[in-house]
Formats: C-alpha cells, structure tokens, sequence
C-alpha cells in the first residue's frame, strides 16, 4: 500500500475573523496588478494574506482603527460601549484621538530549503473574476483575473506537497507528506514577528499588533486497526519551526478534511418545505420541495413560472412542486420553476439522466397535472407522477400520470395526521419512493399503492394486489410514452418500496422497503443470523427482494428484522457487485465480522453477498437508545468501499409522536463542521470499508437554544454523488427561529419565507473526499457538451468532468498513441471514419484505489449537409412579404426528410418545412435575424445554421 500522511495545520488569525460562518477566503490570482513576488492574494475582512512561491505573506491591520476609518466615511460612529454618534467623529476635537491612522503590521514565513520550482495548482474556482483598473498607470491594470478557494503547492520540499484553503472561515494548510519523503526537511522561518513561542500546543505569534495563533498540528492516519491519531507538535528553534512525531506509521492511509462547499436557501418568499435533492455530473444542485403560493423566485422562460393552486390538505393549504437548480458552487440559480396544476403534488425523488435532464417522481392529485401522455390507469385521488424536464427547465420531454382509483404514492397516510402507524415510523415516511435511470435512461420507481386497480403490465412478477398497501415496481421508457413494466410487490398486509438500485454486473433490480406482511414472496430457505424467510417480529421489518430488469420473475426475497421495529431505508452497491442495505431498528441487529460498532446503536449497515444468502459484515452505529436516533435522508458506497449515512433527527419527529431519540450525543470526529447538536439536526455518517472505523461524523443545521420543529425534510429521498459528496434538502429555519448557517456568496443567503410556517428549504453540499480518485470522461465538439458524433476530419475536447486524478492517462480508440497529462483535459483530432472507444485512466497513488476508468464513444461520419438559403421580396412593394429560398445540399445518398430543417423568421416566428421554399409576412419593418436550422440528427454536422440579416425599411428593397 502506498503510504503518506497528511498534517492539518489550521492558522486562525485571530485580529479579523469573527464567526465561524462569517466569510469563505478567496484566492484571487495576480496577473500584473501586485508585486511580481505575489502569486495569489487573500483579503480576510480587512488583513491580507498573500501566497508566494516559497512561503507567505500577512499583513496585519488593526481592526479597531478600521472600523474608526469606515465610520468616518460612512458618518456613523459607535463606541466601545456601543453608543450612536450621528455626528462625524474625527470633527469632535474634545475626544483628542486621530479617527484617521491605520496600524498595520506584516511578517512573512519562509520554507526554508523548499524548491523555487514547485508547482502551482489553484482548484476550487469560482463562477466569476475580479477586475483592477487603479491609477492611470495601465501596466497594473489586470482584467479577468480568477479566483479559487484553494492552491496547492506541489513538491515544495521533494515528496511534500502544501495546500492553502478554508474551513469554517478559517484559513488553513496542510502538508501533505508522500511515501518516502523526509518529514525533518520542512522548516517555516518567520521573518519580522517579534517572538515565537507554544503554548497549549498551539503556535502563538507575537507581533506589535498583538498575537495570532496556528492550532496545533491535528494529524490522523489510517491503517488495517482503523483510524487512529499522530502525536504530532511544534518545534520552534528562535524564528524557525519545525514539526516533531512519535507514532507515525510509514503504511499510514492517506485522511482528507471534509469540506462543506455550500449551504443556501432557494430564496423564496413563501412558504417552501424541502424533501429531495440531487446532482448532475457537473455537480450542479436540483432541490425540491413544496410551495405554498407565488413566491418561489422561478426563472425566466423557466416550465411553469405560476402557481398552480391547490387543495385544502390535512390543514395545510393548497400547493405545487417547487424546483430550483444551483450551480455547482451555489452561488448562481440556474432556474426555478414551479410545477403543478390546480391541486396538490409533492416531490418524492430526483435524479439526472446520463443526457443532464431532470426527472421528478412524486404524487398529484391535479386533474390538470401537465402530462405528454394518457394517464396510466383510472386515477383516482391522490396518483403518482413521473416528469422529465430538460437540462435548462425551459421544456416538458415527457410526463405520466399512474394510479389505480385510491391513494397511489401514499405510504399509509398524510403527514398530517401526528405518530407512528404501522410502516410510517418517521414523519416524512409517507412520501418515501426513489426514481432512478439505466445506462440507456430507461426510468425506474420504486413506490407503493392503496389501489387494488394499480394498473399492472402482462408478464410482470406479481399481478395481484397483496392486502392492504402494496409496493410497486414501474419501468417506463426514456421519454415515458411506453410503460415497459408495472408491478404489484407485496403480501397480504402493508408493504412500501422505498428505495431500488441496480446491480452492475448483471442489471437485476435490488428494491427495498419495510413490510408488515409474513407472506411476501420469493422466500426461501434460511439465509443466515439478520437476512430471513420469515417475519421476525415487531409491528414492521425491512425486507429486500431481487427482481430480473424485465420485471418477470422475483428471483429473491428476504426479510431484514429483529423482534423489535425494524425499517430499511437504503440499498446500494459496491463496484464488485455487493449489496449494502442500511435502516433503524428498536432492538439491536447482531453484529457480524465488523471491527467497529457503537453498542446497542439503532442505525444498522450490512453488506450481503450478491444472492442475498449470507451476511459479509454487519455492524450499528448511534448513542444505544432504545429508539432510533436519526431519519435515514440517503446513502451510498463509493469507490473505496466506504459508506455514508445522512439523517436527521429530533424536533419535528418527537413533536409530531413519532419513536426518535434526537442528534444530542451521536459520536462526531474531530474534524466535524458542527461538533455539538442542539438535538434537532442533520446528522452525517461515514464508515470505513470492511467496517473497520468510523471515519467521519459532523452535524449541520440550524444553531439556536430553543425548543423548535428543527431541521428536517417534509419526505423524499436526497443523495450523495460517487464522489462522496452530498446533495442534501432541508427544510430549515422554520417561523425565522435561530441562525441557520448559510455560507458566503450563495443564491439564497437568507431565509425569506414570510407567510404559514416561514419555512425555507435549505440545499447543503459537502464533500468528505474519501471516495478516491474518480474518473468520468466527457466530449465536447465544436463546444457542445456530451457530443459523440461528427464530420470527418472531426476534432473532439476531452475532459474529467471529476478531475480528482494527478495523472490522466488518454487513449482515443484510433490506434494512435496514448498520453498522459497532468491536467483533466485534452484534445485529439480523428482522421479516418468509424467508432472510437475512448479510454481515460485517472491516477491518484495516494488514494484507496489508486486509478479509475470511464469510457465514451465518437463516431466520425462523413454525411455532412450544407445549409444555405437566399431571400426574394415579394411585390407589392409596400408589403413586407419575402420568399426564402432553402438551396442546402445533402450526401446523395441521404436525400432530406420532411422534418430536416426549421426556419426561424427573427420575428419569434418559426416553420419546420423542408419545401424549397416559404412564404413569410414581416409585421413592420426593421431588422431580424433569419436562421435556417439543420434539425435532423441523422446529418453529421447537426445540428447546423444559416444565419442572414434581413433589413426593413418602408418602401425600401430589403438587402443582405
């Protein structure tokens, strides 16, 4: 195994930061504007941080004389006692003081030794850039210069590398040391502080301007025994300091600090209550939730940008689906829109097509749902809905109504109606069900239904309704006009389907839920000490069942229990083809070859063999209460084989009756973004392969001391990307009670809701970075995203969409030859036609996995179609009527269809017509812009335009 060991210095410079949350350092770049010394700088409320190429400046400012220089200038003043003076300060000449001077101080940090030559790498770039333009001397002029959240320093020292960033608000560096690397050669001269000392293990800088302080050294490591931490601290020698370890093991694995990336609200006016989240492979971020009225701030040109209505509704007042998509940094609303019609839907569960458009599951009870095909069944009250939205939220690609003549979506009951009943054990449980795509975006829903009509397909594996709920398994085509299969899935009492995956070796169907029926099918003999043929016991167990892709045959089914109350709530697989499931439980599950376990933890993760037959290891985590002590929110195992658990729980779930023990007490770690609870929160769980330790646990969620609904989600499913980085929906901030921390530059700084509960719903992204190196490889031609096809000679941009890797490893299916980059990026022109298989290998050595593959397909065609078109004005000549002339050329051998091109007039008038010619009359004159577009997709340079400019003026022939 390769080793390396990372060290996690935080310098928190005590004069200016303020709050925990107050502010996210930035990392601007210097294109010429500073000293030719500073190769990044950093304001930080006041002070400066400057990044060179062997070490780091800061300077200092003394923040009581800033505030006496903004007040001056601002013409408001406030004492040390907090009195208001409205007058300007520097006029009252009786208190004798200068308002006008700034202290200042600077010390700078040398790596003494390191290489002049190491390599630069800023990451974490923001969606926007400074520009300066001071003083009339325009050689510091600098335009367009970037900004990052972080720098790495590559091989300051050989083998060492040092990374700048932020955590929570604080500014910090790590060093990150490689197999075979002296750690001894690392020395840090601080040159103009006055003295060096340590106290409680912290560094403390004394400097005129008073002291600032870098904690000491945290470092931990991984080994086969589990996690455990390095006796690491400083060494000052006069102005120099150097880092002492006692314990480090030389077959350490590599531990990355968790970053919170962003957490906004989505900005809306009205009430909005949060339920599902999930990502696209740009890591942007989709939220959805439910609106109480018109003040979601949806987008223009967005799908639906009016609210639909509603119903009265177990008290609550009628309301529409509400999505928004964030960028990737969360500092830019992508679009919103409603979507609904004149009653009540929820959404239940998102997910991205592998072409970027979003689909929603949920339920309706609109007879006026936007829908693009005939309902699926008779309907009746509330139904299920299944809608496709494109990458923009501009257009409905499809959309389908499913439902038998009761409650279809329902998982028992309302939320609406307080405590436990059954297999509804959390508030939110009733709106549980998971959509998900193949690899060929067929759509897949895991749900439940009341309806003993829930139309069912020919074939399928259970055709008969079981008892009194029942899961349903529904597959649809891409575009929802073809319902591939539809399935009962239950016994004779209550049964939901929760959640579902797919298995990546064979594509069977791996769905999950919770049963109260002793007579589900597919049971066989008994598999082992957790995974059953019979009900264990308890109002409910959790139950797992194995279905072919073709829905025919239920090939497995076991049930997941103990004597107690036992819910499953999540099932995915590893890269070899394992199934983990993960749920709660009021009895304890046995723990089964697991190094790590938190006695009588009512939160459990068990990894299976493939067939469901044995137990591979079990294990529990939480406080040991006799009640769960979280609502499972999502899950995942990733590359590494590691596994993340997110929940909440408290507040909403104990006031509403329902059996919770709280978040006050779930074990955090040491690098937790919130370390304590008010018991009301999300909870964040991470456990490392072969459950050997725990590896991550923080809280996030709102900060406040009273008794309130806490945060929570009102239903529905979020998620966590392969990367290992969560994309979760909150229902946060209820009545305005309390601080929930947001962070800097997001769309929704503020919870603006105003009206019934003045709830927000939160979108809270964090990376745990554990997930090793990832590789995704994306083409782009002629600077579309995600094209594979084109016209002899055809060039193609590659990237790593993930770019985690430090090398990247490129092999373009044409025989030429392979390459290897140090960035995510490359190009590669094809000369000859046929399909390519192209290969990208990202490389990480330090990671638990070392490398990852993806692969893509480029076709390169030589069917190209030339597009062109004159125009004629038609007599008489007071009129404004013109005749377009399509004079385009296609390969003789593929002679146009009748729906080839589309004519845009300029005038927001289009004509799909392949005739050779049309007619258009102009409203007035003036100038438009006239387009004939190449919309066939069988031409290789689709999708192709002419562009002309067509001018107008009265009586006047109109020219090109």
């Amino acid at each position: 195994m390769s080793s390396s060991i990372r060290f996690f210095v935080s310098t928190i410079l005590l004069f200016f930061i303020q709050s925990t949350f107050a502010q996210s350092l930035e990392y601007v770049e210097n294109k010429g504007q500073w000293d030719s010394k500073v190769k990044f700088k950093s304001d930080m409320g006041g002070s400066v941080f400057f990044l060179q190429q062997q070490g780091y400046k800061v300077l200092l400012n003394k923040k009581e004389d800033l505030q006496k220089i903004a007040a001056l200038y601002s013409g408001h003043f406030h004492d040390e006692g907090g009195s208001h003076f409205a007058k300007n300060p520097v006029a009252n000449p009786e208190d004798g003081e200068d308002k006008t001077t700034l202290h200042s101080f600077a010390y700078e940090v040398n790596f003494v030794g390191s290489s002049p030559n190491a390599t630069i790498i800023p990451d974490k770039p923001l969606d926007t850039y400074n520009n300066y333009f001071q003083g009339n001397d325009k050689s510091k002029w600098a335009s367009n210069c970037k900004i990052f959240q972080a720098v790495t320093y590559q091989d300051i020292y050989k083998g060492i590398d040092a990374r700048y960033y932020t955590d929570k608000g604080n500014l910090k560096y790590d060093l990150i040391v490689h197999p075979g690397a002296d750690i001894s050669k690392i020395a840090l001269r601080f040159d103009g502080v006055d003295q060096l000392s340590v106290k409680n293990k912290n560094l403390v800088i004394k400097t005129a301007l008073g002291e600032v302080s870098e904690l000491r050294p945290y470092c931990y490591q991984l080994d086969g025994k589990g996690r455990s931490d390095v006796d690491a601290g400083y060494v000052v020698e006069g102005n120099t300091v150097r880092f002492k370890l006692n314990n480090y093991s030389k077959s350490a694995t590599l531990v990355i600090d968790p970053t919170l990336i962003f957490a906004s609200f989505t900005g809306s006016t009205s009430d909005n209550w949060g339920y599902t989240a999930t990502y696209d492979a740009g890591g942007n971020f989709y939220a959805g939730g439910i609106s109480f009225g018109s003040g979601f701030p949806v987008s223009t040109g967005a799908f639906q940008t009016t609210f639909g209505g509603g119903t009265g509704d177990g008290g609550l007042s009628g309301y529409d689906v509400a999505i928004i998509k964030l960028s990737s940094s969360g500092s830019a609303r992508m679009y919103a829109t409603y979507l609904g019609g004149n009653g009540n839907e929820q959404p239940h569960s998102l997910i991205v097509d592998n072409a970027g458009n979003l689909i929603i599951a949920g339920r309706t009870n609109s007879p006026d749902f936007p829908t693009s095909a005939v309902n699926y069944g008779a309907g009746g009250k509330f139904d299920i809905f299944i809608t496709k939205l494109n990458s923009t939220g501009s257009l409905l690609l499809g959309s389908r109504k499913i439902g038998g003549v009761e409650d279809d979506g329902v998982n028992i009951r309302s939320k609406e109606i307080a405590g436990p009943l059954s297999i509804a054990r959390n508030y939110g449980d009733d709106a549980r069900s998971e959509v998900i795509v193949d690899k060929s975006n067929n759509i897949y829903l895991a749900s439940c239904t009341q309806s003993p009509q829930f139309p069912v397909t020919a074939g399928v594996f259970q055709s008969t309704f079981g008892g009194q709920q029942d899961g349903v398994l529904i597959k649809t085509s891409p575009d929802l006009s073809n319902i591939i299969f539809s399935s009962f899935l239950g016994g004779s009492k209550d049964d939901a389907a929760f959640v579902i995956s797919i298995n990546p070796l064979n594509n069977n169907l791996y769905v999950g839920g919770a049963t109260t029926s002793s007579d589900l099918q597919g049971v066989g003999g008994n598999n082992g000490p957790i995974l059953f043929s019979s009900f264990q016991g308890g109002v409910c167990d959790g139950f797992v069942t194995i279905i072919n892709n073709t829905g025919t045959a239920q090939l497995k089914t076991c049930y997941v229990g103990t004597a107690g109350n036992d819910m499953l709530y999540g099932v995915q697989f590893d890269k070899l083809g394992f199934p983990y499931i993960t749920g709660t439980a009021t009895v304890s599950f046995p723990v089964i070859n697991a190094v790590f376990n938190q006695a009588s933890g009512k939160q459990y993760i068990t990894k299976m063999s493939a067939d469901l037959s044995s137990v591979v290891y079990s294990t529990n985590f939480g406080k040991g209460l006799a009640v769960p002590d979280i609502s499972p929110t999502a899950f995942l195992v990733d590359r590494c084989q590691n596994v993340y658990v997110a929940g909440w729980g408290g507040g909403l779930d104990i006031g509403e009756g329902y059996p919770n023990a709280n978040t006050i007490g779930l074990p955090t770690t040491p690098n937790a973004i919130r370390a304590s609870s008010d018991g009301n929160d999300f909870y964040f769980f991470v456990l490392e392969k072969n459950a050997l330790s725990q590896l991550y646990g923080t809280f996030y969620g709102n900060i406040d001391n009273v008794p309130d609904v806490g945060d929570h989600v009102d239903g529905g499913t979020s998620r966590f990307d392969a990367e290992g980085v969560i994309y979760e929906a909150l229902c946060a901030n209820c009545n305005g009670i309390g601080v929930f921390p947001t962070t800097p530059g997001v769309w929704g700084p503020r919870n603006l809701s105003s009206s019934g509960a003045r709830c927000n719903e939160a979108a809270v992204k964090i990376a745990f970075e554990f997930a090793g190196v990832g590789s995704a490889v994306q083409s782009a031609i002629d600077g579309v995203p995600r094209d594979t096809s084109g016209c002899l000679p055809l060039t193609v941009d590659f990237r790593d969409t993930i770019a985690s890797g430090k090398q990247f490893l490129w092999d373009f299916g044409d025989g030429s030859p392979q390459i290897k980059t140090t960035v995510p990026t490359t190009q590669h022109t094809y000369n000859t036609l046929g399909n390519f298989n192209v290969r990208l290998i990202s490389i990480d050595s330090l990671t638990c996995n070392i490398s990852d593959t993806s692969f893509t397909n480029i076709r390169v065609r030589d069917d190209k179609a030339y597009i062109s078109f004159n125009s004629i004005k038609l007599p008489p000549c007071e009129a404004l009527n013109y005749q377009f002339n399509n004079t385009s050329n296609a390969p003789a051998n593929k002679p146009f269809n009748g729906k080839s091109f589309e004519w845009d007039f300029g005038d927001n008038t289009t004509l799909v017509s392949n005739a050779p010619s049309v007619f258009h009359n102009y409203p007035a004159p003036g100038t438009y812009n006239v387009v004939l577009r190449l919309i066939d997709t069988s031409y290789c340079n689709s999708p192709d335009s002419a562009v002309a400019q067509l001018r107008i003026a009265p009586n006047v022939k109109a020219q090109f």
